[in-house]
C-alpha cells in the first residue's frame, strides 16, 4: 500500500509546520502521516491522502482512553483517509484492538526493540523518529520527507524527557545527508560545511574543536543563569510543593449517604 505513493510526508506536531503551505508543495500522489492529537496542528479537515499514527501507552492509545478518537478522525475525510496505524515501541506500551478506533480502518505495528541496538539507554524513541527509520528500511520507491521535526519546545508543545531529542536530531541529519530521507525546509544543510570551506587551510578536527569550545562556554553561561533562576524561585517552588501536598485533602468528598452528611 505504501509503495503506491510518490512521497510519504511525516508531519510532526510542531509550531513550525505550515499545513496549508505544506499541502501545496506535494502532488496528489503524496501520503501525509500525522501523529496522535492532530487537533493541535489542524484546524480544519485535511484534504489529501492521510494516515494517522496512534502511539501505544501503558494504558493504550491516549486518543482512546481520553475519548478523543472521534475528535481526531473528523479531520480526515473518509475518501482519502488510509486509516490509523497503532504502534508501540516499548514493552510497557499496549496496542488497542481495532474496535477501539470507532470503525476507522486500523493496522498495528509492533516495533518493540526496533531501535534498542543504538538508541540511548534508558530513553525511548519518538514515534516520528522510529517510523522514519522503519519506512527507510522498507526501501520504498517514494521519497520519505520529514516536516517540522525541529525538537523545539514551545508554549503548545513540550519536549518530553523520555526521548533523547539531541540524539534523534543528530541521527536524522546524518540520515538525510546519506540520502535516506529528506528534511523539509533545508535543515539537513550544515552551515559548518561552509565554514570548513572558508578555512580550508585548517583541519576539520580543529574546526570541530573550536565549535565545541564555543558550545561549552555557552552551556556553562546558561547553567550559571539557570542556577540563579533556581535560587530566585526557591520560595515559589516550596509553596507550590506544599499546596500540592495539601490538595488531595481539599478534594476529598464524602460519598452520598455517608454518616454525617447533611
Amino acid at each position: 500500500m505504501l509503495a503506491g505513493f510518490s512521497h510519504i510526508v511525516l508531519v510532526a506536531n510542531s509550531d513550525t509546520v505550515d499545513i496549508a503551505g505544506l499541502r501545496t508543495q506535494f502532488p496528489q500522489t503524496a501520503l501525509f502521516v500525522f501523529f496522535n492529537k492532530v487537533y493541535k496542528v489542524l484546524d480544519r479537515p485535511f484534504h489529501g491522502h492521510s494516515l494517522l499514527i496512534s502511539r501505544g501507552q501503558p494504558r493504550g492509545a491516549n486518543i482512546v482512553y481520553r475519548g478523543e478518537v472521534g475528535e481526531v478522525v473528523k479531520f480526515f475525510p473518509k475518501d482519502e483517509f488510509v486509516g490509523i496505524l497503532n504502534i508501540r515501541l516499548g514493552p510497557e506500551e499496549k496496542l488497542n484492538p481495532a474496535t477501539d478506533f470507532q470503525g476507522a480502518p486500523t493496522g498495528h505495528l509492533d516495533l518493540v526493540g526496533f531501535c534498542s541496538d543504538f538508541y540511548t539507554e534508558g530513553k525511548t524513541p519518538t514515534s516520528g523518529f522510529a517510523l522514519a527509520l522503519w519506512l527507510s528500511d522498507l526501501k520504498l520507491p517514494g521519497k520519505i520527507v520529514l516536516a517540522g521535526f525541529s525538537a523545539r519546545r514551545s508554549q503548545k508543545w513540550r519536549v518530553v524527557s523520555a526521548h533523547d531529542w539531541s540524539f534523534e536530531q543528530t541521527f536524522l541529519r546524518l540520515f538525510a545527508r546519506l540520502g535516506k530521507i529528506t528534511i523539509h525546509g533545508g535543515v539537513s544543510l550544515n552551515p559548518y560545511i561552509k565554514l570548513a570551506e572558508r578555512f580550508s587551510e585548517i583541519p576539520s578536527a580543529e574546526i570541530s574543536l573550536a565549535a565545541a569550545e564555543v558550545l561549552s562556554e555557552r552551556l556553562g553561561n546558561t547553567d550559571a543563569e539557570v542556577d540563579k533562576l533556581i535560587s530566585l524561585t526557591n520560595v515559589i517552588r516550596s509553596t507550590d510543593l506544599f499546596l500540592r501536598r495539601l490538595r488531595p485533602k481539599f478534594l476529598k468528598r464524602k460519598p452520598k449517604g455517608s454518616p454525617g452528611e447533611q
